[in-house]
């Protein structure tokens, strides 16, 4: 098994990315812990990109596997090409003889032959087949799976730092929630969130940043939205209103009414919250 006393390497957070107290608790319990840390929270809240930047403060290559509803945990360990290796035989290829050439390592063989402790991603596990994460028990707890067509053992040389997110769209085997430490990222506050925007825009106007977190939140709040705009849509809809030199008089109402945000297309995603929010325009209007 790999040699685990040296003291693991702490994350202090990093300039590109805004990491709470407690999510910086998380990271550190999970690499003193030698465990998967299951990171989950709304779509835009930062869950990819916490892997990437762990990965940068640590010094440590990054593997990504970004899961889809196809994927297999057998592909995380390996394939063998058993269609190459016929067609090769038929043509009488000499690299038929070594079955190694019809193995494709995986992003878990890659991870645990590296020969340094690597970040490795498993994105959006919930994406794929519920017996998935069970799949990949005991290659995780272990550290070490086998090859039956080479009849060798891979085993780790360094335990990699395993990051899985997932969107909460299904549950997770208990089995699986047991081995990993669990952090839930929840949506950032106006605080929060004013830090995050400053790192990408450090020279926006405080008045208009004020005023967009202000309507951005209240759209945030509309009861009945099918998707809420995430931290993704608000940086893209600054930027459209710094390009466009739109001021924050322009996102307020002087008489209060409610209105619709220019640019909400950057926002509101699909037509059924578009109408949602304009019919609750209407109303709020008609109402006054």
């Amino acid at each position: 098994m790999p040699d685990h006393s040296a003291r693991p390497a702490r994350f202090t957070g990093s300039e590109n990315y805004v990491a709470t107290d407690d999510l910086k608790l998380a990271v550190n319990a999970a690499l003193t812990l030698q465990r998967p840390l299951l990171i989950k929270g709304e779509p835009g809240t930062g869950k990819t990109m916490l892997a990437e930047e762990v990965a940068a403060a640590l010094g440590r290559p990054l593997l990504q596997w970004h899961i889809k509803s196809t994927t297999k945990a057998q592909q995380g360990l390996y394939e063998y090409d058993a269609v190459s290796r016929l067609r090769d035989s038929q043509l009488g290829d000499e690299r038929v003889k070594d079955i190694h050439n019809y193995i494709v390592k995986g992003v878990l063989w890659q991870a645990f032959t590296s020969d340094e402790p690597v970040v490795l991603l498993i994105d959006e596990i919930d994406k794929a087949d519920i017996e998935f994460p069970n799949d990949l028990l005991r290659e995780i707890d272990r550290m070490e799976f086998y090859v039956y067509e080479t009849r060798e053992l891979v085993k780790a040389k360094h335990r990699p730092l395993v990051v899985i997110t997932s969107n909460n769209e299904k549950e997770l085997p208990d089995a699986f929630l047991r081995r990993c430490f669990f952090h839930y990222i929840k949506f950032p506050d106006k605080e929060t969130m004013q830090s995050i925007v400053d790192v990408h825009f450090p020279n926006i106007k405080r008045e208009l940043l004020a005023q967009a977190l202000q309507t951005f939140y209240e759209v945030r709040e509309v009861a009945g939205l099918k998707k809420k705009p995430s931290t993704s849509e608000l940086l893209d809809w600054l930027k459209l209103l710094m390009a466009e030199d739109i001021g924050p008089e322009a996102l307020h109402n002087k008489d209060n009414k409610a209105s619709v945000p220019p640019l909400h297309g950057a926002l509101l995603k699909n037509e059924q919250d578009v109408h949602l929010f304009e019919r609750l325009v209407f109303m709020s209007r008609n109402n006054r």
